[in-house]
């Protein structure tokens, strides 16, 4: 069974962002990357599998500049066989990632595709159920634990009134949430041994996706800063209080 894994380079999550002078989106210039935390669980999830001698063949696949190559090297030292970079240099949203992996999905004939639920930059939590669509296959999105066997991933996935599981036909695409795994530690014997393993590029005009944005940022600003808290008398201060100051009542 072959496993494709999506992965994308984001903002290292220990990293304090700054917005841009001009309010046009973050400013990523001299700052400490990494790769998107829930999709290091989905390389993990993948690894595991084929650790397990469920998965056969482990690809990452990662849409981004050539700087991407470095996070797919690291999933590579997770244990990936092979790594697939999309360069494209320009913005990427959901919607043409989702297009840019259905193409590899339509070279590759992968039996599971598996990507981290959202990437920690953009919060958008689409691509997953956007490629599902695309490529018409079952998904499960938040899975905090995957099964495969005869045919089949059984996926249990948190949703509010508890846990809920579900039976999907192979291939399939599940995103993956924080409770799936814990990634292991990238050693540098592995990260050495990664840059021997094979690493192919293609392009947005390879695959024939356009890849122009469709929505327009009109503004990126810092969430307000919280105000100190204050000391009430009694209850009716406190009502009072919620209704002129807060507005919540």
């Amino acid at each position: 069974m072959k496993v494709l894994v999506a992965v994308k380079r984001v903002v290292d999550y220990n990293v304090k962002v700054r917005i841009k002078s001009d309010g046009t989106g973050v400013d990523v210039a001299n700052v400490k990357m990494a790769m998107n935390p829930f999709d290091e669980i989905a390389v993990e999830a993948a690894v595991r599998l084929k650790e397990a001698g469920v998965a056969s063949e482990v690809i990452a696949v990662s849409c981004g500049t050539a700087q991407s190559q470095e996070t797919l090297r690291t999933a590579l030292a997770i244990g990936a066989d092979r790594a697939i970079l999309i360069d494209s240099a320009g913005e990427l949203q959901p919607l043409a990632v989702a297009k840019l992996l259905k193409g590899v999905v339509d070279q590759e004939q992968p039996q599971l595709v598996i990507l981290g639920k959202q990437a920690i930059d953009d919060d958008a939590n689409q691509t997953g159920q956007m490629l599902a669509a695309l490529t018409e296959m079952p998904q499960a999105t938040f899975a905090s634990n995957i099964t495969v066997a005869d045919g089949k991933a059984i996926v249990a996935r948190e949703v509010d009134g508890g846990m809920e599981v579900l039976s999907l036909t192979l291939p399939a695409v599940v995103t993956t949430d924080l409770r799936l795994n814990e990634p292991r530690y990238v050693t540098l014997p592995n990260l050495m041994k990664a840059k021997k393993k094979p690493l192919t590029s293609t392009t947005p005009e390879a695959l024939g996706v356009d890849v122009q944005p469709r929505l327009i940022t009109l503004k990126v600003a810092e969430p307000p800063k919280r105000t100190a808290g204050m000391r009430v008398p009694d209850v009716s201060a406190l009502v009072e209080k919620l209704k002129t100051d807060a507005k919540v009542l």
